[in-house]
């Protein structure tokens, strides 16, 4: 459990004490003091503390409605975002379910988990092509793949009861389906983008493919992060047919489907595009269209910083997350054009 190892003779009264709820709304608030909900809330909330555990005491919490907005990440999505309160239901339940899930994932699973990420996941994709390339002395298959339409298409009775297989507190199981059905795209279906609890669940769910693929399947190199994943080999073949077989599984046991259009087979020394990045043999190169977006949203935050919008320390953030994205690739090139927009 992320912040030290509890002992808990019952997992709800755990999580709906007045200490959990205070450590989830400190966990909650960093890095969100200047949003107007959070104030809001920041004024009374001794009260709202209080009110929120008795309502979770009594078995009475109702999850609120959310808020839709979009956001270009870099594709545009849309977002749900729920109540503070509810927010704050989110950490703790994070918090005490977390551990009860995170040693049965995969290692090579990198989504939303502590000591993992997108650059995590691109190291080792590129370990894994040249180990099997043998310095580059053998040809390697790459199958890349992605789930259409993944978080709308997760289906809540599959999440429930894969959840049940680990958590058999009640009343947590009971706290955990209320979050569950509090948002759906279509009948029974989707979990919403914004929901911290979201990232976690989603894990969950493409665990069973995780260990399909590794257990059933046999293949020994894979990589998948959130709903995109590889799959390498020096022998297409084989690769053609686990294809079919996660086709059929994710139909028949996660009720989901592959983006039609999003399934290639490549090459490992023409490059292959994964997580941002176009990784050849012998070096990594930024995606053309991830340079772009840098360019033009550097652009942006230096006007808004020339016209006092956002702060010097703000627009140097950017530059550095942006900067962090470089160092992974051939770069140079990039970073002198990032720190010319803003000069």
């Amino acid at each position: 459990m992320r912040g030290g190892v509890f002992i808990r003779h019952n997992l709800y009264d755990w999580l709906c004490s007045r200490p959990s709820l205070l450590d989830g709304w400190n966990e909650f608030k960093s890095g969100k003091g200047g949003k107007i909900d959070v104030q809001h809330f920041s004024l009374n909330l001794e009260n709202e503390l209080f009110a929120l555990h008795d309502d979770l005491v009594q078995e009475r919490y109702c999850h609120g409605s959310y808020a839709g907005f979009y956001l270009h990440d870099p594709k545009l999505r849309h977002i749900h975002k729920a109540s503070v309160r509810d927010r704050i239901v989110h950490h703790v339940v994070m918090r005490a379910i977390e551990d009860r899930f995170e040693p049965g994932f995969i290692h090579d699973s990198y989504s939303s988990r502590i000591g993992k990420g997108t650059h995590r996941a691109v190291e080792r994709f590129r370990t894994f092509a040249w180990k099997l390339s043998r310095n580059d002395t053998k040809k390697v298959w790459i199958l890349k793949c992605d789930i259409r339409r993944f978080f709308d298409s997760v289906n809540h009775e599959i999440l429930k009861k894969l959840i049940h297989r680990r958590v058999k507190c009640p009343k947590t199981l009971q706290l955990l389906d209320i979050i569950i059905d509090s948002f759906s795209v279509d009948s029974g279906k989707g979990i919403p983008l914004g929901n911290v609890t979201s990232q976690l669940f989603s894990n969950i769910y493409l665990n069973e493919l995780d260990q399909f693929i590794k257990r059933r399947l046999r293949i020994k190199y894979y990589v998948r992060y959130a709903d995109d994943f590889v799959l390498l080999s020096r022998d297409k073949a084989k690769l053609e047919t686990a294809l079919v077989s996660i086709r059929r599984f994710l139909t028949v046991m996660l009720d989901m489907e592959l983006h039609p259009k999003k399934v290639s087979f490549q090459k490992w020394h023409q490059g292959v595009d994964f997580l941002g990045y176009i990784s050849f043999p012998h070096h990594t190169l930024v995606r053309t269209k991830t340079k772009k977006r840098m360019y033009r949203k550097m652009k942006m935050r230096a006007e808004m910083a020339k016209n006092k919008i956002i702060s010097t320390e703000s627009l140097n953030q950017s530059l550095q997350s942006y900067l962090g994205i470089t160092k992974h690739a051939r770069g140079k090139n990039i970073e002198k054009k990032l720190m010319s927009v803003i000069q």
